[in-house]
């Protein structure tokens, strides 16, 4: 027995050794884990600080600047009427562009298949006081312009010649409706079809 015992003892202090190694291998990768998730963090951290900034945090110094800023706008000749859409502002050589509301209609199609334009029109006037008798007409506008969009077909918008026709018709559509002031171009400034 006497023999046993010191292989015993070799055992035990192998197992020992296996051990001591073996808790090195469990703390390897708990140690990458731990390094993995503070990684994570860092990077998620930044990408979120990045994503704050970029996405035009406004401090409330800066934004008592723009509000300031407003008035100045208004000054040079833009002006805006809040229930209406309409927004007035001065252009070069005296003349003004009026911008009524975007008008949105439901087109005709062959197939029934439901399209719609939406328009983004200015008027270039030749003075404010021209800009002063058009307000008061827009229901009538906006009328005649549901009215005459909605027999239009999407073919018949094609190309330049559709968008020079659509703008020589609402032009002559307009200075009916406003006479005897007078609109001197419809400018298209946005035109969609879905």
């Amino acid at each position: 027995m006497a023999k046993d015992a010191p292989k015993k003892t070799e055992a035990a202090d192998e197992s020992a050794e296996g051990e001591a190694e073996g808790g090195a291998k469990k703390k390897l990768p708990m140690m990458l884990i731990i390094i993995g998730a503070v990684v994570a963090v860092l990077v998620l951290g930044g990408g979120g600080t990045a994503a704050f900034l970029m996405m035009g945090h406004k401090d409330p110094a800066a934004a008592g600047k723009q509000a300031k800023a407003k008035p100045k706008d208004e000054k040079k000749g833009d002006k805006k009427d809040d229930k209406s859409g309409i927004v007035v502002a001065d252009g070069p050589d005296g003349v003004v562009f009026f911008t009524p509301p975007d008008i949105v209609v439901n087109m005709q199609t062959a197939d029934g298949r439901p399209t719609f334009l939406k328009l983004k029109l200015t008027f270039e006037l030749p003075d404010k006081a021209t800009a002063d008798d058009i307000e008061p007409d827009m229901p009538r506008l906006q009328d005649m312009f549901q009215t005459f969009l909605r027999e239009l077909r999407p073919e018949d918008l094609q190309g330049s010649q559709g968008s020079y026709e659509l703008r020589m018709e609402l032009l002559r559509r307009v200075n009916l409706v406003v006479a005897p002031a007078k609109v001197n171009t419809v400018l298209i400034e946005e035109m969609l079809i879905n």
